[in-house]
Order: structure tokens, then sequence, then C-alpha cells
């Protein structure tokens, strides 16, 4: 007490000393702009960015290669692990130099000392400054080790031009990471920051040798290299020109950049496959372009880890052509690739079963009428084969009957979030391209679909709350799929892997028709889509364990003929899934499947009357969907040439049969393309007919608006009505308003010129049978 007390004075300088001392060196000793980096899962460098002040500067590695380090330390400061942060000897050694030269020649400086030099911008040298880098020197020796120092060197030390830290130095002199340099690759950087200059390709070659030999014998003298290296090391050339740094993922790279900006990231991307896919994608551009089709993305995601496994934001098109657009997360129309959300939403509700018949006819509603892309028609069509061929008349006509509102809702748990407005804005178009989305959207829907299935299998028979998930592209990311419940998130598991099954019989394009003759071949769920006026070209594919999606298009929106999903996205996501590993099918959820008959030809649950059956697996919904409409029991003469009822016929003669047919014009088209069916025998003409409907409008519609159309002249065009008749062989008169028009025979077609206004439009038959609609013409 009596010693504080006496030296009161001095210990209270000492105290401010010290803390002054303590608090003498930055928290953060650089805070210069850093360029962004990101690394394949791998740690290989995928790409950078240059930092804002114009350097190549990558963020701080705290790890050396030890070649490196020994070099930097044996040409730098030879005593660097053993001083406090400076060395009195080369202090002393500096300032008698000096005094004899009369100027600053030698600053005697240690790396601690150049650390800090580097943090304080250059200072000019003075002594006073000189005295301040040694007394941060010590302290920055008691804050950090040895060879955290040395790392904190290597990553700002300039090497010439705007190459600042070793890890850009060894990209951009050698092409290589730092740790696969060899002694005499280090042993050049190493001398480097002592004259930074002597880099300049073509110049200075002799100087740099011989800088670079001298150490070489150094290390050798220390014995830390042996002759056999020393020798090899100083045959080695110095480099030529700077190399470019990588840039295998730039669109992946600058989507980072924008919320990492300056940082180095890992990423989950596998390099070895984003190098393939590029050269994929290189060689599709390079066919495509010929075309004016200038645009190419691509995506690939682990369903298992929900990581991106490759990022091709764009094809190596030109500035004009936009090649820095990164295509994966902008919205554009989306064509069919809806399709087997829709699908999969009716099964799930029970609407329809796997194989049920779907109308494929000509379909006017109010002003919307769909074509397929065909142009032709199949009457009727199972649900399945309309989504394998991607049909769009069906498309739209099982979204009618399902209800916009309901699959926009769908839609909208899907998290798709370029699908903005409600469900009215869109309309029926809806499933056919009507709204945007994004690869990246759309991928991640098709993974947390087949991640349902693995999950259901993996957990027997349960399901993940948050199943459908952000992916990620960190190479650290986990997925959280939250808890495990007996509730489905969106799709069931067995309806969301008939639509699999239905997906995976989609033809296949030019050069994999025979896919299925290979033991070796993927099974492969995919769809493509083709976007109004030839904008966009979709393809996206999923196994149980990989998703790919294809975009492939415009980035600007020009549409270009030939610019299709099957014949320009398709062959590049086969080509993708030929280098990824072959993936098994999925699991059949059979606790989310129940075994029932149904009607081999309607797909329907079979009646008592369907004549030929089929045993299947379907969702457990689909239990509760109608048996089959389409069979009924016909009563037919003897010869079954006629059918005949008790008005002209006994029981005892008559043959009682199950038959299968179609309203009138979803025959007219089915029988086709269906040469095997049997349309309904006429009833004998001693017979009472009984009611049926035996004719139908195919246009116009019911309650329909038509706007005729104007020649060159300005006058209005005919309209022309057509209707199909069970018996084509009938006679059908044509009344408009009541006023007679004409008659037609076998093709029943008539050219008629109405006023503008509202009409009724009557057919009849020479048996008495009639059909009569309402429209309204305008001009």
């Amino acid at each position: 007490m009596n010693f504080i007390k006496k030296h009161k004075i001095k210990l209270i300088i000492a105290v401010i000393f010290l803390t002054a001392y303590y608090f003498s060196l930055p928290k953060q000793l650089f805070n210069n702009p850093t360029s962004t980096v990101i690394t394949s899962v791998e740690g290989e460098l995928l790409g950078a960015k240059i930092a804002d002040d114009g350097q190549w500067r990558f963020p701080q590695n705290d790890s050396v290669p030890q070649k490196f380090a020994a070099c930097i330390v044996q040409f730098e400061d030879a005593y660097f692990y053993k001083h406090p942060g400076f060395n009195p000897v080369s202090i002393v050694k500096a300032l008698y130099g000096n005094f004899k030269s009369n100027r600053v020649k030698r600053g005697g400086s240690t790396l601690t000392q150049q650390v800090i030099r580097l943090s304080r911008k250059n200072q000019k040298r003075t002594y006073f400054e000189k005295l301040k880098e040694i007394l941060l020197a010590t302290r920055l020796e008691l804050r950090y080790s040895k060879d955290k120092i040395i790392a904190l060197y290597a990553s700002n030390a300039p090497f010439g031009g705007n190459v600042v830290g070793l890890d850009v130095a060894s990209w951009r002199y050698f092409g290589r990471l730092p740790n696969e340099l060899s002694w005499a690759e280090s042993a050049t950087l190493a001398v480097l920051p002592n004259a930074p200059s002597l880099i300049y390709p073509g110049k200075n070659q002799q100087k740099l040798t011989v800088k670079r030999n001298k150490l070489l014998k150094k290390l050798f003298e220390k014995k830390i290299i042996d002759t056999l290296t020393y020798q090899l090391a100083i045959e080695e050339g110095l480099p030529q020109k700077p190399y470019s740094i990588p840039q295998i993922a730039p669109h992946l790279l600058q989507n980072i950049a924008k919320t990492t900006k300056g940082e180095k990231i890992k990423t989950s991307v596998k390099i070895g496959l984003q190098q393939r896919i590029n050269s994929i994608v290189k060689n599709h551009y390079n066919e495509l372009s010929k075309n004016q089709i200038n645009n190419i993305a691509v995506l690939v995601l682990d369903v298992k880890t929900r990581k991106v496994l490759a990022y091709i934001g764009n094809s190596p098109t030109t500035n004009k052509h936009h090649k820095d657009v990164d295509i994966i997360n902008k919205p554009r129309s989306t064509g069919s690739i809806l399709k087997p959300f829709l699908y999969a939403a009716m099964l799930d509700a029970g609407d329809i079963l796997p194989n049920t018949l779907v109308a494929d006819v000509p379909t006017q509603i109010g002003s919307y009428n769909p074509q397929n892309f065909n142009k032709k028609f199949g009457g009727a069509v199972f649900a399945s084969t309309a989504l394998a061929k991607s049909l769009n008349v069906p498309a739209v006509r099982m979204l009618q009957s399902f209800g916009l509102d309901r699959f926009h809702h769908y839609l909208k748990e899907l998290k798709l979030k370029d699908i903005k407005y409600n469900a009215n804005h869109y309309g029926l178009s809806l499933i056919l391209g009507g709204a945007e989305s994004n690869l990246w959207d759309l991928c991640k829907s098709y993974a947390s679909m087949a991640s349902t299935v693995n999950h259901y299998d993996d957990t027997q028979g349960k399901y993940y709350k948050n199943e459908f998930i952000e992916p990620s592209y960190l190479a650290n990311f986990k997925p959280n799929f939250g808890e495990i419940s007996l509730e489905k998130t969106i799709f069931d598991a067995g309806s969301t892997y008939l639509t699999f099954e239905a997906l995976n019989k989609v033809n296949r394009p030019e050069g994999e028709e025979n896919w299925n003759f290979f033991d070796s071949s993927n099974k492969i769920a995919w769809k493509t889509g083709t976007s109004f006026g030839f904008r966009d070209a979709w393809a996206i594919g999923s196994t149980k364990d990989y998703v790919v999606g294809v975009w492939v298009g415009n980035a600007d929106g020009e549409g270009r003929p030939g610019l299709v999903g099957i014949s320009t996205a398709a062959p590049i996501l086969f080509n993708v899934f030929d280098i990824l590993p072959k993936s098994n099918w999925f699991e059949i959820p059979f606790d989310e499947l129940r075994e029932i008959a149904i009607c081999s030809k309607s797909g329907y649950r079979a009646s008592e009357i369907c004549e030929q059956k089929d045993t299947i697996f379907v969702q457990q919904a689909g239990l509760k969907t109608n048996p089959c409409p389409y069979h009924i029991w016909v009563h037919l003469d003897k010869n079954e040439q006629f059918q005949v009822n008790s008005s002209c016929e006994s029981l005892y003669n008559m043959t009682h049969k199950s038959w299968f047919t179609l309203p009138p014009l979803q025959e007219f088209y089915y029988q086709k393309m269906n040469p095997f069916y049997k349309k309904l025998p006429n009833y004998r003409l001693d017979c009472l007919n009984e009611e049926k409907q035996v004719m139908e409008f195919i246009f116009p519609k019911e309650n329909t608006t038509i706007y005729l159309t104007k020649d060159f002249s300005g006058k209005l065009n005919n309209l022309f009505m057509k209707l199909v008749h069970s018996n084509s062989s009938k006679k059908v008169f044509w009344y408009l308003n009541r006023t007679y028009i004409g008659s037609t025979l076998n093709i029943h077609e008539i050219e008629v010129f109405p006023k503008i206004g509202e009409h009724q439009l009557k057919a009849i038959d020479e048996l008495g049978n009639e059909v009569s609609i309402k429209i309204e013409i305008k001009d």
C-alpha cells in the first residue's frame, strides 16, 4: 500500500501507457474492399469479382501453404519465429547503413512490421513512423500467433499491378491454388512484394530469375529443400502472361455478390459437374444461335439435400444478347410446364384417376378457344396420356372442371412467387402459359414433390411439415424439413408418385426414343413447355435423387420458329442426366394407394357392366370417383345389327350387351384415332327410337359471342357452322331464327351470313332429333 502511495504518479502513467498500448492496435487491421469469391464444394475456385477499388484482393485467408511460408520467412525475415515483432540487430544495421549513405536506404522491417505498414496504407518512411510500426508490431505479436501474422501478410501484400494477396497472385500468375504451387513458383511469389514491378510480362525476367534463384539457394543451404528439388526448381521458367481469374459459375457469383459482397463463399456446386454442363450448354448454344436462339439456363438440384449442384445462368453469348443476365430467377411464360401440378392436384383431390378419359374436342369457352399444338383432336384421351403428350385442350377442360380458384390455391401453396395475381387475372390460360414463373421455383417444386415420395418411404408412411423448402447454393446448408406428421403438405405421396409415373411416359426427343431398351438408362419424370409465340422453351425432369431444369430462348423475349421445348430444351436435359449418377426409380407408396378394378377403355372405376377390366393402384382419394359413365346396356336383335326394344322385339329374341359409347362430338374424333371403336348400331326401323343425344355442335357453342372478320375489301366474311351426327348418313336440316337455311348430308357444315345481334341456331335430322343453341354476332 505504501508502495502505491509512494509511486502513485508513476503507476498512473504506467496504467495510462498500458491502456494506450492495449488499444493502440485497431480491432480490424485491414478494411480495404475485397473481391467476392465463390468456391465449389471441393474448395476449388469457381469465380471472383474484382473489389470496388479496382484491385484483385481476395478476402482474408487464415492459412498459408507451407512452401510459401518457408519462402517468405527466409526471404523477408529469417528470425521471424524468434523476435517479439521487431529485430534489434536488423534495426541497428539499417540505421548504420542509412547514416552512412545519408538517406533512408534500408528499413530493417520484420514481417510483423510490414503487416503494420500495409495496414497503415504505407505511410511516408520516417523514423517516427518506424517507431510507431515497432510499437504496433509488438502489440500485434501479443494478439496473434506467428502463423496468423504470416497469413495477414500473405493476404494483403502487393504482388504487382492490381494484384493484392497470395491467393489472387497464385491464380493470376500460375493459374492454380497457392497450395498447388511448386517451390520455384512459391519462391517467385515470395520475392514479388519486395519488388512487385518485376512481374510485368516479358520484362525484368533476368532480375526476377536472379532474385528467385537466390532465395531457392538459401532454402537449399538451410536444408529446407533437397538437392534434387533445388536443381529442378532453378530450371523452372517464369510466368509469361497473366491468367484470367476462373469464371466457371459467373451468374451464381453475380447472384451471391448481391447479398454477400466482398466475402468468400463456399458453395454446394460440384466443379466437375459445373464444367461439364458448361460444355453441354456451349455446344447447344453454338447450334441454337444459328437460329438466333441465344440464351440458355440450367439448374441442377440434389433432391435429398436440396442443394444446388450446378448453376448455369446463361449461355456464353455476347453482350448484345444479354450474356450477363441471370435467367434462372427471371420470370418467363410457363407454357405447359404447370400441367403436372394440375394433374397431381386432381389426383390428390380425387377428381380423376390416372387414366380417366377426358374430352379432347374443339372447345370454345367464352371467347377462349384453346388449340392443341398439332391442331388435331383425339375425341377422348386418358388423363395420363393428355399429360404425357402435353395436350392443351384436355388441360383447359380439366382446369375448368377442377376449378380455377382451386388450382390457383395449389400454386400459391407451392410458393411460385411470380404468380402474383388472383386466379381471374389469368383465366383458363393459366395452364397454357398465361402466367409466369422462373426456373428456380419450378425446380424447387419438382424437387419437393420427389422428396415427398422419398420421405414417405423413409418414414414408413409419414410426411414432413416443411417439405416444400427453398433450395440453397451454400455448402454448409442443412435443410430443415420440420416435424414429422401424418398429414400431407400439399400433394400426398400417392398422387405425386402417379404423376411421376405419367411423366416417365413422355415421348423423349430424337435420339432418345429407345431409352427403355437399355438397362443403364434412367427412368426420368420429365415435362416440356413452350410459350405462346415460341418465346420460351422449358424442360424439367426429376429422378429420385436429382432435378434438372432447362430454359431456352432469348432474354429479350424475341420468339423464334423452332423454339419448342421438345426440340431445344429436352436434348439439353437428357445430356445433363447422362452425366449424373444413375438413380433408382421411386419406391411405390403403397400406404397411400389402393388396388381397384378400372374399366380398361375409360379409365374410370369399373362398373358391373364394364366388359374389360384392369386392376391397378390408384391414389386413396380416387376411391370416391364416379364409376364408368361410358358403358351402357344395349339390346340388340339376334344378328346384333340393330338396336331393338320392347316396341319391336320380344325379350326372348334380344341379345343384351355392354357397349362402350362416347358422346357424339367425342365419338366423331375418337373413332378417327381408334379404328377398333364400334359405334352403337342404329335402331331397327320398326322400333320406337329412345331419346339419346345423336347430334352436337362443333362450332359454334352455346352462348358464344362471335366476331366476324373482314376481307381485304372491308366486307364481313361469312360464318361457317359445323356439327357432328352419330349417324353421318342421316340428312340434317338447318334453321336460323326459325328460318330454313339448308340441309347437309355426311359432312354437316353450312355457311351463313347472319346479321349482327343474337340468334338461335337449330338443326333437325330426318328422324326428328334436334339440337339448338343461342349465339351472338358482333363485328
